[in-house]
């Protein structure tokens, strides 16, 4: 991939410690920031974004020059306005836009590759509280995050249940479920039987693992889909051609769909960071981070005594992270005695339709952040 262009950073004051046991020195969280932080600092609104995305929410990503993956979300007079708001989206840690991740150099001068430590969601959001604390951000107005943003909104008013006044999860799951684990081994399996992979350390090489980290692509935007939304845009159809080839060749619009998105994916990111947050995902379970023993958490734990409101939002054509996912942890806000609204909404795009047009979601965001 292209080098991390240039972008507001935070260089953390201290080491930062992980699940894991180990510590990250030198932490860097790149980040947007979008509208005028008010002087009492209390319209501060957090968004954390899915597995491939990064800080650019609402302005061009400087790789590739796309609009941001949220820009009829965020801007002035949009449902999170930043006339009102200030809205703050930082990489996470782990990532390769700009925040310390496997592409980073380590205390050595080296890239970390493969010596970077496993991370998890809740090391993502300790790396997110300092930022915020070094913005002098006590208590948020909001988090908003879907998909893996969701999860790190969870993760957030769960373990620092004084930070956000509100809550809103979108597409999301407290658990990685045995199938998206499953989908994910596959994507990783992919990257790391790519002989380019070179067990992580192909930074200084002329070559990287692009093949292996386009099929893991592929493979993973076909659960953001749904089979509704397939149909109707491809069908069967063919590409570029009257007849069948006999041959191996991207004889079906699908197909050549599905190459269009892994060749492009491998332009703006890194094998080796999709490696360490599809990991982090499987190892989500937030449940059993409050759990006495291994397997006993009961979710409900988790919010325990919470003050934040919460909203849930859930597609009713979404199969990577479906409603039932959402009322799950519903269930478990009502038996914290937590304040918390849900609405499952209807569209035909799968798991990706919180990023795209839709009236519906856009009144929910706006009505509970107002």
């Amino acid at each position: 991939m292209a080098t991390p262009p240039a972008s507001k950073s935070f260089a953390l004051p201290n080491d930062l410690p992980l699940d894991c046991g180990q510590a990250l020195s030198n932490v860097e969280i790149a980040y947007e920031s979008y509208g005028e932080l008010a002087a009492d600092k209390s319209n501060a609104v957090l968004i954390c974004h899915a597995l491939t995305g990064d800080q650019y929410l609402a302005s061009p990503h400087p790789v590739t020059g796309k609009p941001g993956w949220w820009e009829q979300m965020v801007g002035p007079g949009k449902p999170i306005d930043t006339d009102r708001f200030h809205v703050i989206c930082a990489n996470v840690i782990g990532s390769c836009m700009g925040s310390t991740g496997p592409m980073s150099d380590g205390l050595d001068g080296k890239p970390y590759a493969m010596r970077f430590p496993v991370i998890t969601i809740r090391d993502m959001v300790r790396g997110l509280v300092v930022l915020l604390d070094g913005m002098g951000i006590e208590r948020l107005h909001s988090v908003v995050g879907g998909s893996m943003g969701g999860m790190q909104a969870l993760s957030l008013a769960a373990n620092w249940p004084d930070r956000a006044e509100r809550v809103l999860v979108i597409a999301s799951t407290a658990r990685h479920s045995a199938q998206n684990i499953a989908f994910h081994e596959v994507g990783r399996q992919a990257i790391m039987a790519d002989p380019a992979w070179q067990d992580g350390d192909y930074y200084a090489s002329d070559a990287s693992p692009d093949n292996g980290l386009a099929v893991a692509r592929m493979a993973a935007h076909i659960t953001y889909l749904s089979e509704e939304g397939l149909t109707a845009k491809f069908g069967r159809r063919l590409q570029d051609r009257s007849s069948k080839s006999f041959g191996f060749d991207a004889d079906f619009q699908v197909e050549s769909y599905l190459r269009y998105q892994g060749s492009g994916f491998t332009q703006r990111f890194d094998a080796n960071s999709y490696l360490y947050i599809t990991r982090a995902m499987d190892y989500f379970d937030l449940a059993d981070e409050f759990a006495k023993t291994p397997g006993s958490g009961k979710l409900a734990d988790a919010f325990a005594g919470t003050g934040s409101r919460f909203c849930l939002v859930s597609f009713d054509t979404d199969w990577l992270y479906p409603t039932a996912e959402s009322r799950h942890i519903v269930h478990a806000l009502n038996a914290a005695g937590a304040k918390v609204s849900f609405v499952e909404l209807s569209a035909p795009h799968g798991h990706d339709s919180f990023l795209l047009e839709h009236a519906a979601l856009d009144r929910v965001v706006q009505g509970f952040l107002e």
